[in-house]
Formats: C-alpha cells, sequence, structure tokens
C-alpha cells in the first residue's frame, strides 16, 4: 500500500517533466458557489490533464529492458496522452488502446506525439482485453491509468501543490471515475492535514465508485454515454478504492445537465475551457450538492482540457437557454404583407435581438391568412423572456409554442 513518503518521492521525481500548475482564487466562482474558490488549474499541463503526473512517474521508474520494449495502455485519452507525451521525450515506445467512443482530438493528439493508437471495444473493458493482448504479444508493460501505484501517488503531487498554494483549504473537490486522482489526492491529504474534507464527484452515468461501496469491493459498472467521457472507465481500480474509499468524505453525483452547466459556466466565468470530467466539482454546486460548504475555503480541482469541440458548441447554447438568454417560441402571424415586419418590430421594442426566423404554411392549418413563425432570438434572461411575451399577447400575436414547455435538453447520451 502507498504511503505520504511514496507521493512525496513522486514529486521529486517527476519536478522536471510536469507543469507546477496556479491556483488562484476566483471570484465569481466564488459568488456562485457561496464560499471561496480557488481552481487547481491542472488542465494547463502540456497535455492537457493531470494524468502526465502519474504517467511520468510511471516510466521514470521502468527498469532498461522495459524502457526498450515499451508500455501499453487502455485509455480513453488523457492517460494516453500523457504516456504518449512522456513516453516520447524519454524514447519509450508506447502503445494505447482507446475505446471507439474516445474523443477524435485525443486519439489524433496521441498520434501525433508519436504513440501507436488502436481503437478496440465499445467500453473500457473491450480496450483493457486489447491491451493485455498487445502487451501478451510483444512483451510490453501493462500502464494501469488509474489502479498502478506509480500512477496514484503521481497523481497525489496535485495535492502537495494545493496544500502550498492554499494553506488554510478546508475542503478539496476532485472528479472520480476509476480512483486514481482522488485516491493520490485522498492519501496526500489526509496524511498531512487530516482536517481538510475530501469530496468525490461522480457522474450520474459513471457511478463507478458508488457501486462499489455498495458491493463492498470495485465491480465492473456499464457506464453510459456521458459528457464527462473521462470517468467512463468501467470500475473503480482495486487499489485505488482501498486507498481512497476510507478517505473520502463525501461523494456525490451529477446530471448531464449540470456537467454541461458546469462546462459553460467556466468558459463564460473563468475563461477556462474544461472537459466534462475536470468540469464535475462544479457542477456539484450547480446541482446544489454541496451547501455544506457554504462559506468554507474550497478548492475545485479542475484537471483536464481535452474537451471535444464538435460538442462544445452544443453546450454554449444549452447553457444560453437555462439562463434564459436564447429563446425559442412560435406566434400565429398575418400571411399578408407586413406580417413578418411587425413581429419582428414587436422583437426589437421589446429589446430582443432576432437569431432564427422560419415560415411554416403548410402545418399552420386552414386559414390561409396566417402562418407560423417560429423565431430563435436572443434575450437577457428569463425575466426578459416574460416581458417579451407578455408585448406579443398585448398585440394580439398568439402564441402556439415556446422553448419554456420544453424540458431542457441533455448534451450527451
Amino acid at each position: 500500500m502507498l504511503t505520504i513518503q511514496d507521493i512525496q518521492g513522486a514529486r521529486e521525481r517527476i519536478a522536471e517533466g510536469v507543469v507546477h500548475t496556479p491556483c488562484p482564487e476566483s471570484i465569481p466562482l466564488s459568488e456562485l458557489c457561496g464560499c471561496r474558490v480557488w481552481s487547481k488549474l491542472d488542465y494547463l499541463q502540456r497535455t492537457g490533464s493531470f494524468k502526465e503526473r502519474g504517467a511520468l512517474n510511471a516510466l521514470l521508474q521502468l527498469d532498461e529492458a522495459a524502457r526498450r520494449r515499451g508500455v501499453v495502455a487502455a485509455s480513453a485519452g488523457n492517460h494516453a496522452l500523457g504516456l504518449a507525451w512522456h513516453g516520447k521525450r524519454l524514447g519509450i515506445p508506447v502503445t494505447v488502446v482507446m475505446p471507439r467512443f474516445a474523443p477524435l482530438i485525443k486519439a489524433s493528439t496521441c498520434e501525433k506525439l508519436g504513440a501507436r493508437v488502436i481503437k478496440a471495444g465499445a467500453s473500457f473493458a473491450e480496450a483493457r482485453k486489447r491491451a493485455d493482448q498487445e502487451a501478451e504479444a510483444g512483451g510490453l508493460r501493462y500502464v494501469h491509468g488509474f489502479d498502478d501505484p506509480a500512477i496514484i501517488a503521481g497523481q497525489g503531487t496535485m495535492a502537495l501543490e494545493v496544500l502550498e498554494q492554499v494553506p488554510g483549504v478546508e475542503a478539496i473537490v476532485a472528479p472520480v471515475g476509476g480512483g486514481g486522482l482522488i485516491a493520490g489526492v485522498a492519501l496526500a491529504v489526509k496524511s498531512l492535514r487530516p482536517e481538510v474534507q475530501i469530496i468525490g464527484v461522480e457522474a450520474e452515468r459513471a457511478a463507478n465508485f458508488s457501486a462499489a461501496r455498495r458491493a463492498g469491493r470495485p465491480v465492473a459498472t456499464e457506464p453510459r454515454n456521458t459528457l464527462a467521457d473521462g470517468l467512463a472507465t468501467g470500475g473503480v481500480g482495486e487499489n485505488a478504492f482501498a486507498l481512497a474509499d476510507p478517505r473520502i468524505d463525501e461523494l456525490v453525483q451529477v446530471s448531464e445537465a449540470d456537467l454541461a452547466m458546469a462546462v459553460f459556466r467556466l468558459i463564460e466565468l473563468e475563461k477556462s475551457v474544461v472537459e466534462g470530467a475536470a468540469a464535475a466539482p462544479l457542477a456539484a454546486f450547480i446541482g446544489g450538492q454541496l451547501t455544506g460548504l457554504s462559506g468554507k475555503r474550497v478548492v475545485l480541482l479542475l484537471c483536464g482540457g481535452n474537451i471535444d469541440l464538435t460538442i462544445l458548441d452544443r453546450i454554449i447554447e444549452h447553457g444560453l437557454v437555462r439562463d434564459g438568454r436564447l429563446f425559442r417560441f412560435t406566434a400565429v402571424i398575418s400571411d399578408r404583407p407586413g406580417g413578418l415586419a411587425a413581429l419582428t418590430r414587436l422583437i426589437a421594442d421589446a429589446g430582443a435581438s432576432v437569431k432564427q426566423i422560419a415560415h411554416d404554411r403548410a402545418f399552420s392549418g386552414p386559414e390561409v391568412a396566417q402562418v407560423l413563425a417560429t423565431c430563435v432570438v436572443e434575450t437577457s434572461d428569463r425575466a426578459h423572456i416574460d416581458h417579451l411575451l407578455a408585448a406579443l399577447q398585448a398585440a394580439g400575436l398568439e402564441v402556439v409554442a415556446s422553448s419554456r414547455q420544453d424540458e431542457p435538453g441533455r448534451v450527451a447520451g
């Protein structure tokens, strides 16, 4: 079993190869969360995530024969990126096996860094089977992304930095997938500052640690598609569970809608672009699950920035809709000349801005003098939407549908 000395040794070992990332206090996040918030910006590592810490620590402890043959790992992306980058730096061949759902940006970046990338399996478990086959066939060392002791020790170095950067920290909130990060962080913190709370945050669709706690041991899970793809590991590691379980003070789960909103808020308030897994700590505040931290000094571990850009625009639009800053409605207007102009004038007079308008004559009913106009408009907030709807009603226009009647859409799944 690992000790604090292992984590302190890892810190010395990897010091020249990883970034000592900043941990600034955030006024806007503090106002949003109701406590004093610092953000550990580990997405600023070279490959965009904390995984570099453990990857480098593991690679530096290989013997010469293992270095020549190389290593292999199954990873949804960030562990693979960390191995690929530091393997390239150290001259160690790296093979990574990714599930087919892994974001394209992570696979392509691994290849650019010189790693051999294999896409195999519809789940992490299936990718792991292929990685085991590669290890046996090529005599490669398998480096587990969240359960190898060297990996866990490397991840724990982040906590040592946090304790120095925020001396009065009272709670650290970390995402939980396979458990390697929170295991290393919890071991480091509870060894040096046992009074500091350790809070883990899972995605509802990848609740590996909760499943292990119910069973009393790590069990295989079947995660559904989630914005927090980095947490969808199919289970928590045995070493990680043994280390973290007695040291986690609170474990919560977050929805896909709150994960998306957390990514959105971090872009807007912090100018930080993070992936869904890294946004999980803030999502727990957005979901109202960490009210017990009110007024305390809290550090959020923002530990990954490799979000798939193909979904980023959807996250932003989801956030705008949820804030009442993007609104869609369908109104019945006159199909005579000037009907559309009257509608747009009402929208402008209400202070809203038109993004899209679509006419629907085919399904507007038997009244040939009328047409349905579906409008997407930019508004300031929900009160502004109420003002716009009141203006339309006062003008005698019938609104037959609006996005307010829709359940907020989910970004993933």
